[in-house]
């Protein structure tokens, strides 16, 4: 497994080990262990997996307070533009974002510690998403930012957005609480 860093602090792409033969490929898509010898002391409470058709933006989406999730992303089947705002106010990244290709033919997984929005847009005709979580889901401590925020100006590498309405009724970054801190 290899874990690289980007230039956002904690925010990480791993590369599993993958051992193919003509039957297909085997991988560890997460072992305890091996995420501990590399620095990552995770404790993962809920696995989500979703399914969706080419266009779907999913996101921006973050929790506040002891719910706040880091998360650990990955596609089983197809390709999505997986991205990641740093919306820690005194962060030297505050506001800028991350994005990463994660298809079911690199492997790649990304891992995004609280203290940030996550959110996808499907490139593949459908796409199998699947991340663990390090906190439960919680309705009251869940919050959005649209994901065609003017200021973030993330480019979802999509024409015509498949957006849900409770995603267009995410906040713009400027209104968003800062319950974060680097």
């Amino acid at each position: 497994m290899k874990v690289l860093k980007t230039s956002f602090r904690d925010l990480l792409v791993i590369i599993p080990d993958v051992f193919p033969d003509a039957r297909g490929y085997f991988f560890e898509s997460y072992n305890s262990e091996k995420f501990i010898n590399a620095g990552l002391d995770l404790k993962f409470v809920q696995d989500n997996i979703s399914k969706s058709i080419y266009g779907t933006v999913r996101g921006l989406h973050y929790q506040t307070g002891e719910y706040a999730q880091g998360k650990l992303c990955q596609v089983i089947n197809g390709k999505v533009l997986d991205v990641a705002v740093d919306i820690r106010s005194n962060s030297p990244t505050f506001g800028k974002y991350f994005s990463v290709e994660l298809t079911e033919e690199n492997h790649k997984q990304l891992f995004i510690p609280p203290g940030f929005a996550h959110g996808f847009s499907v490139l593949s005709e459908i796409a199998v998403f699947h991340y663990k979580c390090t906190a439960l889901y919680s309705r009251k401590d869940e919050r959005a930012i649209r994901y065609n925020d003017e200021d973030l100006n993330i480019d979802w590498k999509i024409k015509k957005p498949l957006v849900s309405e409770k995603d267009v009724q995410g906040k713009s970054f400027r209104e968003i609480e800062k319950d974060f801190f680097y």
